[in-house]
């Protein structure tokens, strides 16, 4: 009887050891199941540009003002932003959807800020939008923040976007490269 109580245990062990082991192996080879890039453009307003302003500094701390960023960090500045999304890195190129939400600069001693945004799409090849947050420490060349859902073409989409500043102009322009990996689509 002991026996094939043992046998059966480890039996049982093999079986529950080996999709242990292959659904690890699943979520180590994962593959996105879409893949998407587009470029997004922010002109600052500073107190000139009104007309060409795509974002605006909404809060500042009581050293700063609104037209200018706070210190060398900007720390304390909180920005919202209506941005265009293009599919190349031209300013002028025809817009696919519009990046929208805020960032606010959150660290004293170093340059990095914290995202929220979504990206809403009017465009013959894609509709609806997808949902971003995350913080972005943005002295690194490449940081990651995450895809957090969607709706339209995109409905409950799960990922992550690697954002690289792919140009910058003082403090007034920045054009930010977006390469979307999507691990859950419906």
């Amino acid at each position: 009887m002991g026996a094939k109580v043992i046998v059966s245990l480890l039996f049982l062990f093999l079986i529950f050891g080996s999709n242990a082991d292959a659904a690890n192996k699943r979520i180590r080879n994962r593959r996105p199941c879409k893949r998407l890039v587009f470029f997004f453009h922010d002109v600052l307003y500073n107190g000139n540009n009104a007309k060409n302003a795509t974002s605006a500094i909404i809060g500042a701390p009581a050293w700063a003002n609104q037209t200018i960023l706070a210190g060398q960090s900007h720390f304390g500045d909180l920005v919202v932003f209506d941005d265009p999304i293009t599919l190349d890195n031209n300013l002028h190129s025809k817009p696919v959807g519009r990046a929208q939400g805020f960032y606010i600069y959150d660290k004293k001693d170093i340059f990095t800020a914290w995202l929220g945004f979504s990206f809403v799409f009017n465009s013959t090849q894609h509709t609806g939008s997808l949902n971003f947050a995350g913080a972005d420490p943005l002295m690194n060349k490449t940081r990651d923040i995450s895809v957090i859902g969607g709706t339209g073409d995109f409905f409950m989409a799960r990922g992550v976007a690697t954002l690289m500043t792919d140009s910058f102009e003082g403090e007034v322009y920045f054009r930010l490269r977006t390469d979307i990996k999507l691990y859950e689509c419906w």
